[in-house]
């Protein structure tokens, strides 16, 4: 079983991606960055950045003690260290998945997350910084558009972490894009729309364990649903 420290995010749902796929057991922890919860001693012990996602694993591959691991990159390496699943077996493969990878944690999740902030939640609207980061996040799907001209997937036929990065933080609606611009972006970001869905529809058959969503008992498929309905409304 695997808790999972969670919230309605890009980062939160790159996690639930990999879970549903795998056909991973997990449990929802809720922490609503909204009211705080980030902060909570317990929950820092887990992530010492107060950030979301967290897991903590109770069934490690080393038969040892639950571990626990913060950042979403790391979380989706350890799991497909842990599963054997979404990471290249040969070198080459291994190299091209960590850089898409490190482009996404170090450019695209956080330029994308400077728009969201200075278009929608900034108190003061500041042309300057949204200008900045809208065009950033503008030259970002440039750049992932050019890499998937030719391929289904990032690396290619394989569908693998560094599309689960990726793929929650590509929201053009929200960040000043047409994704008719980017017609290989577009494609890429429909095909992984076809695969949640398809899990979202399946996963109630895999999740049968009731975990705490807010004030009932839900299966986990139930609760993921109930989380991702809001999904939209709660990105930071």
């Amino acid at each position: 079983m695997i808790d999972l420290y969670y919230w309605t995010t890009p980062n939160g749902h790159k996690i639930t991606l990999f879970l549903e796929e795998a056909g991973l057991e997990y449990a929802i922890k809720p922490i609503n960055i909204g009211k705080g919860e980030q902060f909570a001693p317990a929950f820092l012990k887990i992530s010492p950045n107060n950030r979301i996602p967290a897991i903590v694993d109770h069934a490690p591959a080393d038969g040892g003690e639950p571990i626990s691991v913060f950042e979403s990159g790391a979380i989706l390496l350890y799991l497909a260290g842990k599963t054997g699943q979404f990471l290249p077996k040969d070198l080459r493969g291994q190299v091209q998945v960590l850089e898409w990878l490190m482009w996404q944690m170090g450019g695209l999740g956080p330029m994308a997350g400077q728009n969201h902030h200075f278009s929608i939640y900034a108190p003061e609207k500041i042309p300057y910084a949204i200008d900045r980061y809208v065009k950033e996040t503008s030259r970002l799907y440039g750049v992932l558009n050019k890499r998937l001209a030719g391929r289904d997937f990032i690396l290619g036929k394989q569908y693998t972490i560094a599309d689960m990065a990726a793929y929650p933080w590509i929201i053009p609606e929200r960040q000043g894009q047409d994704i008719a611009d980017f017609p290989n972006l577009r494609r890429w970001h429909n095909l992984d729309i076809h695969r949640t869905t398809k899990y979202r529809h399946h996963s109630g058959e895999r999740n049968r364990k009731s975990v705490p969503c807010l004030h009932k008992q839900v299966p986990c498929s139930s609760q993921l649903h109930h989380f991702q309905s809001c999904f939209l409304t709660h990105i930071p």
